[in-house]
């Protein structure tokens, strides 16, 4: 049974976060001007769930809360850093830290987590690896082209498992 006041507690987070963006949007601070954009909500909701997540003790919120602000970072730093990574295995990237952020107050999730991370930063860095890898870059090649597949299949083979 979810208390109110902890719901309100979250509600009352999130009204504050998004308040302050259009505050701050409207008064034209110089220092937030790469702020004003979509992303910016997407971390303040991220924020308001980790927030909440940690004070109330609710720690399912920890997982949704890093995916969230995960992704408003990944879409702010690809859309205002040139050094931005731009990779799409940024995003399992995200959900493996989402992960460890549950694992640290839950105890569930560290195995998948990094294996995620791991997978990740393999994809990422592969660009940099020397040529003798070249077997990898065909393995490489063939996940780019059918991780949706993977993913259907994934998700079908968990709504049949009881």
């Amino acid at each position: 049974m979810i208390n109110l006041k902890n719901k309100n507690t979250l509600t009352a987070y999130i009204l504050i976060g998004i308040g302050a963006y259009f505050l701050f949007r409207q008064l034209k601070l110089p220092i937030f001007t790469d702020f004003y954009s979509w992303p910016t909500i997407l971390i303040i909701i991220g924020l308001a769930l980790l927030v909440y997540g940690f004070q109330s003790k609710d720690y399912n919120h920890l997982f949704n809360g890093t995916i969230i602000l995960g992704l408003g970072l990944h879409f702010h730093g690809t859309r205002h850093y040139s050094f931005w990574i731009d990779h799409w295995a940024m995003y399992p990237l995200i959900v493996g830290i989402a992960f460890l952020v549950r694992y640290l107050k839950t105890k569930q999730g560290l195995i998948p987590g990094l294996i995620l991370i791991i997978f990740s930063c393999v994809l990422i860095f592969s660009i940099n690896m020397p040529s003798w890898f070249g077997w990898f870059y065909d393995i490489v090649h063939f996940i780019n082209l059918y991780w949706p597949i993977v993913l259907i299949g994934l998700g079908i083979f968990l709504l049949k498992k009881k």
